[in-house]
């Protein structure tokens, strides 16, 4: 029988900089691919013709102010911030601990400091988009999509490596 892997814990580390205990969440992007209908004569239906991928995005959640955090906000560069998150995961069929790490490359594009309330906990959103983005389990590559240098790999098949060759590049 086969049991779910279950994240026990993590860390977030922007930058280099670690903010172990402060990023109490992290949506990572939603893969999807840009299809399109596409029907002529003697077709029974349409089918869906893929048109690359969607961009990415993904958000963090900080509980509260903390240094550092408004870098990459505005910045020129389509890669001018690094967010890694780094993660254990119980794996109950064989007692190991599994790793998991996403590496996203961007910038920031929004900011939301929510409610402050003298009392309460406070939490603040960030909304990274990605020319980046990297997915590894147990040292193996899952996903690595970047966009400027046309790479897409999934499940260690480079989706794009036929159009670079096509190109020269």
């Amino acid at each position: 029988m086969a049991l779910p892997r279950k994240l026990r814990n993590y860390a977030v580390f922007k930058d280099g900089i670690s903010y172990r205990g402060q990023v109490s969440e992290l949506t990572a992007p939603t893969l999807t691919r840009k299809m399109e209908d596409y029907e002529a004569g003697g077709m029974g239906g349409p089918i869906k013709q893929d048109f690359g991928m969607e961009a990415l995005s993904l958000e963090y959640k900080m509980a509260g102010w903390a240094d550092g955090t408004h870098t990459g906000f505005g910045a020129r560069r389509h890669d001018a911030t690094m967010l890694r998150f780094a993660g254990s995961l119980d794996n109950e069929d064989t007692g190991v601990t599994d790793v998991v790490e996403i590496i996203g490359r961007g910038r920031i594009s929004e900011i939301d400091k929510g409610a402050a309330k003298a009392g309460e906990a406070t939490e603040h959103t960030y909304k990274m988009e990605l020319s980046y983005y990297k997915e590894v389990l147990n040292g193996q590559t899952i996903v690595e999509i970047d966009f400027v240098n046309m790479i897409e790999i999934i499940d260690g098949v480079d989706n794009m490596a036929a159009d670079r060759a096509a190109l020269g590049i």
